[in-house]
């Protein structure tokens, strides 16, 4: 786990931040449904994130300390959508959004 909040922390990410609505559509419809800013600065993050890595640089010391890898942001919405999903599929209902991958 202290590796993993490391690398995190040497890239400025969260771990939140490592899902992929292309792979998930669960991930999609929550990142939808959080607030217009926290995308924002999710986006910000895995910007920088790939400006460090093609760089072959990390994040300055003083930031990486002030970095907070485990600050969920998207768990919550996660677990409400995917609970929404098991629900409607338990009562027979069509689902909300397609649940195709590309």
């Amino acid at each position: 786990m202290k590796t993993i909040s490391r690398r995190l922390r040497n890239y400025g990410l969260r771990y939140d931040d490592l899902f992929d609505p292309y792979y998930d559509v669960d991930v999609k419809e929550a990142l939808n449904r959080l607030p217009r800013e926290v995308v924002d600065a999710r986006t910000q993050r895995l910007k920088r994130a790939m400006d460090l890595s093609m760089k072959h640089e990390y994040l300055p010391e003083n930031l990486q300390a002030m970095q907070t890898p485990f600050r969920s942001y998207l768990q919550d919405m996660l677990a409400l959508v995917k609970k929404e999903r098991a629900e409607r599929e338990a009562l027979g209902a069509l689902p909300l959004y397609q649940r195709t991958i590309p």
